[in-house]
C-alpha cells in the first residue's frame, strides 16, 4: 500500500518519521518556483518601471492566456485543494456550496468587470476604493472600502499558509501537537519568508509565471487521483456508500450526524444562502480585482468569464476526494485539514505524493502573493497617499507598496497562530462575510450614482458590526467564537448564511438612508467618471507573443 510498514506504522509516520522522497520532490517544487518568483522580476525589465502600475498589476499588460492562469491561481487555492475536501470529509453533501457558487459568479461578473476594467483603465485606478473615491467624492467611504479590503484578506492569506501547514505534517515535517510553538510552527514562518521575498522583488509578475506551474501540476496530480484512487477503493460505488454510512455516524455535535451524503430538506436553506453569498463576494476580493485589472482590454475580461468555468469541473473533482478519504480510513489526527495531503500519502508511490504535495504547496504560494500584493496596492493608495502623504510620487508608492507586502503577511500569520486550524474554511468564510459589505458601493457604484456616500458608509457600518458578531456568536467544540462545528458549515447562523445576511441589512440601510440624505439635500460630492469612461476600450490587438511565459515569448516592444 505504501512505503511504510504497516498502517499503523503509516499513522505514525505520517507525523513522527520523515517522508523523505516525498520531501525531495516536494522542496524540488519549491525551490524551483521560488527561483521563478525572482526571476520574474527580469521578465520584460526594459518596460518596467518604478510604479504601482508596473510593480501591484504587472504593467496592466496580461493577455487572455496569462489572466487565465494568474486569475485561475489566485481563485483557486488551498482553500480548493485543502478546505473544501476536509469540509466534505468532515460534513459531506454542504461541503459542496463552493461548487454552485464558482458556477453562479461568473455570470455576475460578466456584467460589472468589464466596466470597472474601462473605468479603471481610463482614470489609472489601481484598486476599487479607488473607483469608489473617484465616483462619489468621498476619501471616507474610500477609506471603509480600503479597511475593508486588507481586512479580508488576511484570513484568506493565513487559509494558504494553513495549506502548506497540512502538507508539511503529514511528510513528518514540523512536529505534532506536544512540540514547542516555535518548531511546530516553522512552517508556516519558511512559508511566509519565501512569500514575503519573491513578492517583495517581482510584483505581480512572478505569481502570474508561477500560476502556469501551479495549474500544470494541478491538473496532473487530479487526472492521476480521480483515476488511480478510485480504482484502488473499488470504484466510485462503493466510496459512495462508505462515505454516506460514516456520515450517518454521531458527529462532533451530541445527538446529530457527522453530515450528509446527500443534503437535506432542513439544510437546502443553509446551502443555498452559503452558495449565493460565496458567489457575490468572491470578485469583491482585492485580489480578484488585482488580477483582473492587471489585463490589457475589457476583451481579455470577457473572454475569461467564459473560460474559467472549466476551473468549477476541476473543482468538482477535487471536492470527491473528501469522500475518498472517508472510504479509505484516512487518519486525520483530528484536523479535517490532513484529510487529502493524508490520502495521497497513503495511496500514491513517494515520488508522486511529492508531486501532489508540491501542487498543494505551489497552490497556496501564487494566491497568497496576489492577495498581499492587492492588500499592499489599497494600503498605498487608499490610505497612504490619500491621508498620510497626498504629494506622494510613483517611486514612493511603489516602494511603500513593497514594505507594506510584508508587514501585511505579519497579520494572516497571526490569524493562523490565534485562531482553530481543524476548520480552516472558516478562514475564507470570515473573510467573505467582511468583503461582501462592499459591493453596495463597488457594483451600485458601477451602474448608478442613486446611492448618496454617506447611506452607503453607513449601510457598510451595519453590515461590518452585525457580520462581525454574528460570525463571533458561532461556537464549535474546540473554540468558542469564530467557530463551527465540524458537522456543520462554519458561517451560518439561524436565518443563512451570515455574509449574505449582513449584506441585505447593508443595502437596506443604503436605501432608506439614501432617501432620507436626498430629501434633505445633504451634499452628494463630486463624480469625476463620465457614461462613455464604463465602456470604453484601448482596442484588443493582442501580440501572441506577449500571452506566453518568457521561456516561450520574447518581450514585444511596447504596449
Amino acid at each position: 500500500m505504501s512505503r511504510l510498514a504497516s498502517p499503523a506504522a503509516l499513522a505514525a509516520g505520517a507525523h513522527g518519521g520523515v517522508n523523505g522522497v516525498a520531501l525531495a520532490v516536494f522542496v524540488f517544487f519549491f525551490l524551483a518556483v521560488t527561483v521563478m518568483g525572482f526571476l520574474a522580476a527580469r521578465w520584460r525589465n526594459a518596460e518596467q518601471s518604478a510604479s504601482l502600475d508596473e510593480w501591484g498589476l504587472g504593467g496592466r499588460s496580461f493577455g487572455t492566456w496569462i489572466t487565465w492562469f494568474l486569475l485561475g491561481g489566485d481563485l483557486y487555492t488551498a482553500y480548493t485543494f485543502v478546505a473544501v475536501p476536509a469540509a466534505i470529509y468532515a460534513a459531506g453533501a454542504s461541503g459542496f456550496f463552493a461548487v454552485p457558487y464558482t458556477i453562479l459568479v461568473y455570470p455576475l461578473i460578466f456584467t460589472f468587470l468589464p466596466r470597472l476594467w474601462s473605468v479603471s483603465h481610463k482614470h489609472g485606478y489601481v484598486t476599487t476604493s479607488d473607483f469608489v473615491r473617484g465616483r462619489f467624492g468621498s476619501k471616507g467611504l474610500s477609506l471603509a472600502m480600503a479597511l475593508t479590503g486588507i481586512l479580508a484578506t488576511m484570513p484568506y492569506i493565513a487559509l494558504q499558509l494553513v495549506g502548506i501547514q497540512a502538507v508539511l505534517d503529514v511528510m513528518g515535517v514540523g512536529g505534532g501537537e506536544h512540540t514547542n510553538w516555535f518548531v511546530k510552527d516553522l512552517p508556516l514562518l519558511i512559508a511566509f519568508a519565501v512569500l514575503a521575498a519573491y513578492t517583495y522583488s517581482s510584483g505581480l509578475r512572478a505569481p502570474a509565471l508561477i500560476a502556469f506551474v501551479k495549474d500544470g501540476l494541478i491538473y496532473l496530480v487530479l487526472a492521476v487521483a480521480i483515476i488511480y484512487i478510485p480504482a484502488k477503493l473499488g470504484g466510485f460505488g462503493h466510496i459512495f456508500d462508505a462515505a454516506g454510512k460514516a456520515l450517518a455516524q454521531p458527529g462532533a455535535v451530541p445527538g446529530k450526524p457527522r453530515g450528509e451524503l446527500a443534503s437535506g430538506p432542513h439544510n437546502q436553506w443553509a446551502y443555498a444562502t452559503l452558495a449565493l453569498g460565496s458567489a457575490l463576494a468572491l470578485f469583491m476580493y482585492p485580489h480578484s480585482i488585482t488580477a483582473t485589472l492587471s489585463s490589457r482590454s475589457r476583451n481579455v475580461i470577457r473572454r475569461n468569464t467564459t473560460i474559467l468555468p472549466l476551473y468549477s469541473l476541476i473543482l468538482g473533482f477535487l471536492a470527491l476526494l473528501g469522500f475518498m478519504a472517508v472510504k479509505a480510513g484516512t487518519d486525520i489526527q483530528g484536523n479535517p485539514q490532513l484529510a487529502v495531503p493524508q490520502l495521497f500519502e497513503d495511496m500514491f508511490p513517494s515520488w508522486f505524493a511529492g508531486v501532489a504535495f508540491a501542487a498543494i504547496g505551489i497552490g497556496a504560494l501564487v494566491p497568497a502573493a496576489i492577495m498581499s500584493i492587492a492588500a499592499a496596492n489599497l494600503f498605498t493608495r487608499n490610505v497612504y497617499k490619500d491621508f498620510l502623504r497626498p504629494e506622494a510620487t510613483a517611486e514612493q508608492e511603489h516602494k511603500v507598496a513593497k514594505l507594506v507586502s510584508l508587514l501585511l503577511k505579519f497579520g494572516a500569520l497571526a490569524f493562523v497562530l490565534t485562531m482553530d486550524k481543524t476548520v480552516a474554511i472558516n478562514f475564507q468564510l470570515l473573510g467573505g462575510i467582511w468583503i461582501l459589505q462592499t459591493m453596495p458601493a463597488l457594483v451600485g457604484g458601477l451602474f448608478t450614482r442613486w446611492f448618496h456616500r454617506w447611506a452607503l458608509l453607513l449601510g457598510w457600518a451595519v453590515g461590518m458590526v452585525y457580520g462581525t458578531l454574528a460570525a463571533y456568536g458561532v461556537a464549535s467544540p474546540t473554540q468558542a467564537h469564530f467557530g463551527g462545528p465540524s458537522a456543520e458549515i462554519p458561517g451560518i447562523g439561524e436565518i443563512g448564511y451570515i455574509g449574505l445576511t449582513a449584506f441585505v441589512l447593508n443595502v437596506a440601510v443604503a436605501v432608506v438612508f439614501t432617501f432620507a440624505l436626498k430629501a434633505a439635500k445633504a451634499p452628494e460630492g463630486t463624480d469625476e467618471t463620465s457614461p462613455a469612461d464604463y465602456t470604453a476600450d484601448l482596442g484588443d490587438a493582442e501580440a501572441t507573443a506577449t500571452d506566453l511565459p518568457p521561456a516561450a515569448a520574447e518581450a514585444p516592444a511596447g504596449r
